[in-house]
């Protein structure tokens, strides 16, 4: 093993314990390399801090020192790493009792422990799917989508009394009103923009004239196709309608529900076990975290609260989801992958509770809405009480407050197509998707929708907290009183992801407090 390998396994192995090393006690280590191997010199600094009473938080330069004045330290050691409970480094966590970053002075107390957890699964389209795939179910799907949309439309009293198309046209020429519809196409150009819309009875086709408002014409970028919109048109002479407004769906200012007592939901997503992206080192920071073993006296005073997490999909890397892939598994096995996952979430406590939803990289089916993920991947996962594995997208009550958990795949057909929108703010695209009452309006895109007789994906009752990943950057904001966050992951940049442009950010989580809903960002890079 060459000195930058032993070096790097000493880091390694003080981390594992539940400790870090600060700037200087590193450059003495790096320095003492030639000398000393240092595995054996962090091996006996663990071992010496086992013995203290008052554990330090971080090891320093001045007890590394005193260690190396001591005879042990020149005993040759061929190897002192931690040795994993399972291979790709999925480790026993430490016993001890550690902090990092800051000094704590508290003990660490579970107080989510002694609170019962209160989950409900309000709407969820596990072991309800069975299309066959058929042109009539496609016909039934985007009727009922029509319909649940237009009936949010009708709540609305601006809304109310709008027209059928087949009726708006057999209007007199410069009437006033109002349609809902679905937009079929639309067609750009310098001077206007054309759309083809229907309804359930008949089609029309409108223009938005180049001297329109500046607010109709930047409502026209945020379009997209197959989205049911209402529109405010002047009928003319022939069977042209004006546009004079674009009226979305949207959703009404939400009063923000309230959990009774102080506990926390920790979101985050695209975990990714399996890849050599994947950062494990991180994660397992963590989890060192959730057990109270790992940050200063605020971040332990918060995870001593946490008692759900939620995991909005790709929990591993999967098999042959993207070009290239192949060279960045470091597990080749789908359900071996499952079965490393479970090594790390039997690490969280048992009074945590676990909420998982699958992603594009998981083995449940790729068409939107996805089915909770087969048991046969989880079946090390049997026998946990507090692991619950639910579809995507799954609408569910946690102590009093409503969560929409959705991988968000379709975050990149809007990416892809309306102006404004990119990988570095999610939160942008999700607000969009709030807007149009919708988790996936476009078909044909990159999202795979499947034809049901319901479509589970149209957003009938407004949560409190919108939940998505799949994007791997962390964004967040309150949109209309609704919590709006993508939770990011834990996958560094991968070669496919390089070539898109898009630049993860890892390790960072999202801690929501269900009485305030306020929102605090941990990192564990």
């Amino acid at each position: 093993m060459s000195t930058k390998e032993k070096l790097q396994v000493a880091i390694e192995a003080a981390i594992a314990a539940g400790y870090m090393l600060n700037s200087e006690a590193f450059e003495f280590l790096s320095q003492s390399c030639g000398t000393n191997d240092p595995c054996v010199i962090v091996d006996l600094a663990l071992k010496r801090i086992e013995e203290l009473k008052d554990k330090p938080m971080f090891i320093e330069k001045p007890f590394l020192e005193s260690l190396m004045q001591q005879p042990k330290i020149t005993s040759p050691r061929q190897d002192i790493t931690p040795q994993p409970q399972a291979i790709d480094g999925v480790m026993d966590l430490p016993r001890p009792s550690a902090g990092n970053q800051q000094p704590c002075t508290t003990e660490f107390y579970p107080f989510a422990k002694d609170i019962p957890a209160k989950i409900t699964i309000l709407e969820d389209a596990t072991g309800k799917l069975s299309s066959n795939g058929t042109i009539e179910e496609y016909l039934t799907y985007f009727q009922d989508r029509f319909k649940r949309i237009e009936r949010i439309f009708r709540q609305r009293i601006d809304v109310k009394a709008a027209t059928p198309i087949i009726e708006a046209l057999k209007s007199p020429p410069k009437t006033k009103l109002k349609i809902i519809c679905m937009l079929t196409e639309k067609r750009d150009s310098k001077n206007h923009t054309i759309l083809s819309v229907e309804d359930l009875q008949g089609s029309a086709t409108v223009l938005i004239p180049q001297k329109a408002p500046e607010e109709v014409k930047k409502k026209a970028l945020m379009l997209l196709a197959d989205q049911i919109i209402c529109l405010a048109v002047i009928k003319t002479r022939s069977n042209l309608l004006l546009a004079e407004d674009i009226i979305f769906p949207e959703i009404g200012r939400k009063p923000q529900q309230r959990a009774q007592e102080p506990v926390y939901a920790v979101l985050t997503s695209d975990i990714h076990i399996g890849s050599t992206k994947f950062q494990k080192e991180a994660f397992k920071r963590f989890i060192l975290w959730l057990r109270g073993k790992y940050g200063n006296d605020e971040m332990r005073q918060i995870a001593g609260r946490v008692k759900y997490l939620l995991v909005a999909g790709d929990i591993v890397d999967g098999i042959g989801i993207y070009p290239g892939q192949q060279k960045e598994l470091t597990i080749r096995d789908v359900h071996k992958q499952y079965d490393f996952a479970s090594k790390y979430f039997e690490k969280i406590p048992e009074y945590i509770e676990i909420i998982i939803s699958p992603g594009n990289h998981d083995a449940s089916r790729k068409s939107l809405p996805q089915p909770a993920i087969p048991e046969s991947y989880l079946t090390a996962f049997k026998g946990k009480k507090n692991i619950h594995s639910v579809g995507s997208p799954c609408l569910l009550n946690i102590h009093g407050i409503e969560i929409l958990m959705y991988h968000g795949r379709s975050l990149d057909d809007i990416i892809s197509v309306v102006p404004g929108m990119d990988h570095d703010h999610p939160e942008k695209s999700m607000r969009l998707l709030m807007q149009s009452r919708h988790l996936a309006p476009v078909y044909g895109g990159k999202t795979m929708l499947s034809p049901e007789n319901r479509d589970y994906l149209v957003i009938d009752k407004v949560p409190d907290i919108f939940h998505a990943g799949h994007v791997h950057v962390l964004g967040y904001c309150n949109y209309r009183g609704v919590l709006v966050v993508n939770s990011g992951g834990w996958q560094s940049q991968t070669d496919y992801m390089e070539k898109l442009g898009l630049v993860p950010t890892p390790g960072k989580v999202p801690v929501v407090n269900l009485q305030t809903l306020e929102t605090t960002i941990l990192s564990f890079l």
